[in-house]
C-alpha cells in the first residue's frame, strides 16, 4: 500500500515536471529521508513547480520565502510586534513556521539572512527572543540556488551547504518534453488541479519505514570505503561523519521507494554524487574532487 501511494505521487508530479523522472524521485528521497533539497538551476528550469507539485501532492502546508539582497532574519524567522491594545508582545510567524518552505534564490541574499536558516534545518527549531519555538513536522526546505556566475549572488558558506542532503539539477528538457510542454496548459494552471496523494501523516509513517530499511555489514563497510576515499585526496576536504549518514539515509529512501527494505550498492551509487559533491569544497589550489572519481576507483567487494 505504502509503494503504491509513493508511485501515485511520483505520477502526479511528473505530470508537472515533465522528463525528469530521476530528479523528481531524488526530491521525494530527500524528503522521506528527513533531508533538505538544493536545485541549482538557471531561472525558468521548473524549480518553483517541483516545490509546489512536491506540497501539492503531500498535503503539506508549503510556503515560499523570496531571498533578495535586503533581506534581513526577521522577514524569514519572525519578529516580536508590540500590540498597543493589550501592552504586549505579540510574536508574528515568519515563512519559516511550514512544513514546506521554498527558499527562492538563497544566495541572492547576504550570508546573515542565509545563516538564519541553520537552527531551523539542522535542530527543527527557531530560537527568538529567549524563546524556542519547535517547528512542526515534517520540516523540509527546498532551496533554489541561480548559477554562482550570475550577477547578484553570496556564495553559500560550506557550513550551510552541509545542511543540504541533497543538490540536484533539473537541466533543460528533452525535446519531446519540451514539445509537450509548449503545446499543453501552463504547468501554474496544471498545479491547481493536483489534489493530495499523502497527508502530513502518511508522510511520516513513510519517513519512520525509511529508518527501518536494512544495511548490511558488507553496505556500510563499501560505504566507508567511499566516504574514506573522498578523504584520502589532498585536493579537498573529504566527507565528514553527517555527510556519510546523509549518504545512507539518502539510499534508503531510494530503496524503500524501489519497494525493497535493504540498500544495495547501486542505491548508494545514484545518491552518492547528489549528497557528496555539493560537500567536496575545492583546495587551496582551487582544485576541486568529483564524486565519479571516486566511484570510479572503489570497487564493491
Amino acid at each position: 500500500m505504502a509503494n503504491q501511494r509513493i508511485i501515485a505521487a511520483l505520477a502526479q508530479v511528473n505530470e508537472i515536471i515533465l522528463g525528469k523522472e530521476h530528479e523528481v524521485r531524488l526530491a521525494l528521497s530527500c524528503l522521506l529521508a528527513r533531508g533538505h533539497l538544493l536545485i541549482e538551476d538557471i531561472p525558468g528550469m521548473g524549480k518553483t513547480s517541483l516545490s509546489n507539485a512536491l506540497a501539492l501532492t503531500t498535503g503539506l502546508l508549503y510556503k515560499r520565502a523570496q531571498f533578495t539582497s535586503d533581506m534581513l532574519p526577521s522577514d524569514l524567522l519572525g519578529t516580536n510586534i508590540f500590540d498597543r491594545n493589550s501592552g504586549q508582545f505579540s510574536f508574528e510567524e515568519g515563512p519559516v513556521f511550514t512544513q514546506i518552505l521554498l527558499a527562492d534564490e538563497i544566495n541572492r541574499a547576504p550570508p546573515k539572512s542565509q545563516s538564519a536558516l541553520l537552527e531551523a534545518m539542522e535542530e527543527q527549531q527557531v530560537s527568538l527572543g529567549g524563546e524556542t519555538r519547535v517547528l512542526d513536522q515534517p520540516f523540509f526546505v527546498i532551496a533554489t540556488q541561480n548559477p554562482s556566475e550570475q550577477a547578484g549572488t553570496y556564495p553559500l558558506p560550506e557550513s550551510q551547504l552541509d545542511r543540504f542532503m541533497m543538490r540536484i539539477s533539473l537541466g533543460y528538457p528533452s525535446a519531446e518534453a519540451e514539445k509537450t510542454l509548449l503545446s499543453g496548459k501552463k504547468r501554474r494552471d496544471l498545479l491547481k488541479m493536483l489534489t493530495p496523494v499523502l497527508n502530513q501523516d502518511a508522510v511520516l509513517a513513510l519517513q519512520q519505514e525509511v529508518q527501518r530499511v536494512n544495511a548490511s555489514k558488507a553496505l556500510i563497510d563499501y560505504l566507508y570505503r567511499l566516504v574514506s576515499a573522498t578523504r584520502a585526496h589532498a585536493q579537498c576536504h573529504g566527507l565528514s561523519p553527517r555527510g556519510a549518514e546523509a549518504v545512507l539515509d539518502a539510499a534508503k529512501a531510494w530503496a524503500f521507494i524501489d519497494g525493497r527494505s535493504h540498500v544495495i550498492p547501486d542505491d548508494i551509487q545514484v545518491v552518492f554524487p547528489h549528497v557528496a559533491d555539493h560537500r567536496l569544497g575545492p583546495s587551496t589550489q582551487g582544485k576541486t574532487l568529483h564524486s565519479s572519481e571516486i566511484l570510479k576507483t572503489v570497487t564493491v567487494i
